[in-house]
């Protein structure tokens, strides 16, 4: 059999597949940034895993207390019961993350995919308020269940569940393919009228950076309004911080940059550390309502993922981790600018910390960005389309990220798009 060889996938593998469409080759083993298919060949991650792997493939600091913990017969499965790889997660997160940032927010273990801390979270904040309504964003994208899908801004998202999807009214994000715009007097004079057709809603959902969106980023100015609107109007406010999480655009949390505090916050991908499947709900205590057992799910305690979580912290101890997050996004960024939109009319880049779309809409359109994102491929370095119709090519790295492997990942950017 050829190392390249695919054909059980396509015999035996649901039509469902799509990763495995843009990046036609096996892959085998995989280290830092670097990712090797099973000829050999090397290619540099700038996707790792959708955002899970912000500490890159394998980092020796998780591997060696996962392989510990095995060695040790550590327990793997225990739904929620106590455990000492959960009470050392929970420890650590209180003193590393929670506390510093002057938040009390109690942690749900949910499922084990982000979807599962979305939907837990619309749940509960309907079972708190008594009210059925949200209020959502377009360009948004909340995941693939019935009720992340109703929150999602996406047709074709919400129209693979199949049934109508209501309860949720959208509302222009702040920034989008039309530019610039402030719904919150909008939404205000909605909430006013009571002949508006809008019911006060039980939470307002949102990214603070929007990635599958086509990494469009709301101002800190207007979250600070938006958070003053929820709380004036008695209105919960859930982050989705699952992709622009645990470091992705420079702190911990994406809302940070704000100096606001959302009601309720989910986390996903990154938060296993090591890309073990872990979901997380943040909720104010007072939000904490409900009975045992109330919302479950057979894998809300992967152990192994409450181990490499746990050393992923370890990261956020040193201020020099993110002082270096911050000198890899201003040379990214300076690299973006000189060596694209300085040189291809019509190319737009946005980003943050290290989440970057170049946006191809007034450059060749959707198409221009797949020969793009394909080239990129034949040239060895793995980026995702991201947007509206796929028109963003969108650069992820591990947060770990060399930063030699940076520049040679977005040299390879730049000579796909001069090809």
């Amino acid at each position: 059999m050829r190392p390249d060889d695919t054909s059980i996938f396509e015999q035996r593998e649901s039509n469902v597949r799509s990763y495995s469409r843009a990046f036609p080759t096996v892959f085998q083993r995989a280290k830092g940034s670097e990712i090797f298919d099973a000829s050999g060949r090397r290619y540099l991650d700038f996707f790792a895993g959708a955002g899970t792997l912000n500490y890159g493939h394998n980092p020796e600091a998780l591997k060696k207390p996962l392989l510990e913990y095995l060695a040790q017969d550590g327990i793997i499965h225990a739904l929620d019961a106590y455990t000492t790889a959960k009470r050392e997660l929970l420890e650590r997160f209180q003193a590393l993350i929670l506390a510093p940032r002057g938040m009390d927010h109690r942690v749900q273990f949910c499922g084990p995919t982000g979807t599962n801390a979305v939907e837990a979270a619309l749940k509960l904040a309907r079972k708190v308020t008594g009210r059925m309504g949200m209020f959502a964003f377009s360009g948004s994208y909340h995941g693939m269940s019935q009720g992340s899908s109703s929150v999602t801004g996406s047709r074709s998202v919400r129209a693979s569940t199949g049934i109508p999807l209501g309860h949720t009214t959208f509302f222009p994000y702040p920034d989008g393919p039309g530019g610039a715009y402030d719904a919150l007097p909008y939404m205000e004079r909605m909430l006013a009228d009571n002949c508006s057709g809008v019911d006060l809603p039980a939470a307002v959902i949102l990214e603070t950076v929007q990635m599958d969106g086509g990494i469009y980023i709301a101002p800190p100015e207007w979250l600070q309004a938006l958070r003053a609107f929820t709380q004036r109007h008695g209105i919960l406010l859930i982050v989705d911080d699952i992709q622009a999480g645990c470091g992705r655009t420079g702190r911990f949390f994406s809302f940070e940059r704000a100096g606001i505090t959302p009601d309720l916050v989910t986390l996903s991908k990154a938060i296993g550390g090591y890309g073990l499947p872990m979901s997380l709900l943040l909720m104010r205590p007072e939000l904490d309502r409900w009975r045992p057992g109330e919302h479950t799910g057979t894998f809300r305690g992967n152990q192994l993922a409450f181990v490499a979580g746990s050393a992923a912290l370890d990261f956020w101890k040193d201020e020099r981790f993110t002082e270096e997050l911050a000198r890899k996004e201003r040379a990214v960024a300076d690299f973006l600018r000189q060596e694209l939109t300085a040189k291809h009319s019509g190319l737009a880049v946005r980003g943050i910390g290290l989440a970057h779309g170049v946006d191809f809409s007034g450059a060749g359109g959707p198409e221009r960005a797949s020969q793009v994102q394909r080239r990129c491929f034949e040239r060895g370095l793995i980026v995702e389309q991201c947007g509206r119709d796929d028109v963003v090519v969108k650069l992820l790295p591990p947060l770990t990220t060399p930063l030699e492997q940076l520049l040679e990942g977005c040299g390879i950017l730049r000579d796909a798009i001069a090809d």
